[in-house]
């Protein structure tokens, strides 16, 4: 159920009501929030997680989500009601000035000696991208968009979760009673701050961490054929200090921008629902996406109704070719995906800043069935 309104289905009209029924086939952290104007109605706090949960899940004392956000508040305290300005969507989006975990401001969150947590992350808002560094915690990464991936201590010891993006992470809690932690989020240069302090409580759980896997069990996600999978070139462009004209049709895109488009893929826009596919993929093939980020932003690119591995970056081969739904591009990165188009429907494939997406930057990937691999 995917909920695209005009393209999956029609909007749920004021009072109405629609009844969602789906296989839950993947086990992991997911969450569920609305595509009409989703900007203001994910920005004012429409949205919940949504969690899978393995038959044979990871073995741990704990499991905890925390649903990340930021908002925008005025001095009296009362949220912005500035929704989809044209600065944010030239910029960065809409970055808030509050943060909260599930909705709160947390001062400190009680943990315990000895004890093993299963940390589930989802990344909730707009444009905030965070940079989560846990002090003297050594967070193990187990899962990536709800998908298991190899158990890895995060690059320079920091957890970046784009927007929509989700971190499943196992966390041993080593310390001794009555000692604190404090978990800052370090992504914005000079715009660091504490979110939330972790603080032991008076008893010890156990003398010693446990010995216990962290190997989650795969989700039946079908592997990209490598050998004969179709390579597709996707270029994002637009916005402010980008190099906005490169990869499509100067014209095009300035005649675009006039009309309030400031985001492009292939040099494209996307504008109102009704949209002709990017791309038609016939069921069942496998494919490549070398995607160019040609902007001065970053940009989580997430691709509706199905999960790729992210296989390079910058044309050197990722580590863990790991599983995910959406992808963070840094400015000028190179990133390559590969899937099977195994989930046949108009599927929408767009920047998760959502400023962004509503200034153009998505569009629409068809997986045809009439054209199944036999």
């Amino acid at each position: 159920m995917d909920g695209v309104p005009f393209l999956t289905q029609d909007p749920i009209p004021v009072n109405g009501n629609f009844l969602y029924e789906f296989d839950a086939l993947d086990a992991g952290t997911f969450w569920y929030h609305p595509h009409q104007r989703s900007s203001e109605q994910v920005g004012r706090g429409l949205y919940g997680p949504l969690i899978v949960e393995e038959v044979d899940p990871i073995r741990v004392d704990r499991d905890l989500t925390w649903m990340l956000d930021d908002w925008r508040m005025t001095r009296a305290g009362q949220l912005s009601d500035d929704f989809g300005n044209r600065h944010d969507a030239m910029h960065g989006g809409r970055i808030g000035n509050s943060v909260t975990i599930d909705g709160e401001i947390p001062e400190r969150i009680s943990v315990q000696s000895g004890e093993r947590i299963r940390l589930r992350l989802i990344n909730a808002a707009n444009a905030r991208i965070f940079g989560l560094d846990f002090g003297d915690f050594e967070p193990v990464v187990v899962a990536l968009d709800g998908q298991p991936v190899t158990p890895h201590a995060p690059d320079g010891g920091v957890v970046v979760i784009g927007p929509a993006m989700r971190v499943d992470l196992a966390i041993e809690m080593t310390g001794k009673p009555g000692e604190a932690v404090t978990v800052t989020d370090v992504f914005y240069e000079g715009l660091e701050y504490r979110l939330v302090d972790l603080v032991y409580g008076p008893d010890r759980l156990r003398d010693s961490v446990p010995d216990w896997s962290m190997d989650l069990p795969p989700n039946p996600l079908a592997e990209p054929d490598m050998a004969s999978a179709a390579r597709h070139q996707i270029v994002f462009n637009g916005g402010m200090m980008g190099q906005m004209m490169m990869g499509g049709d100067m014209g095009s895109m300035m005649d675009q921008m006039r009309e309030g488009n400031m985001w492009f893929i292939n040099g494209e826009a996307a504008t109102g629902h009704m949209m002709d596919p990017l791309l038609v993929l016939p069921q069942g093939t496998s494919h490549v996406f070398e995607m160019d980020n040609r902007t001065a932003w970053h940009h989580p690119i997430h691709f509706h109704g199905h999960s790729f591995r992210v296989i390079a970056r910058n044309g050197q081969p990722t580590q863990y070719r790991e599983w995910q739904d959406t992808v963070l591009m840094a400015p000028e990165e190179r990133v390559e995906i590969a899937f099977v188009a195994d989930n046949p429907g108009d599927w929408m494939f767009h920047c998760h800043i959502l400023e962004h997406q509503a200034a153009g930057m998505m569009g629409v990937i068809r997986v045809d069935p009439g054209t199944t691999k036999t």
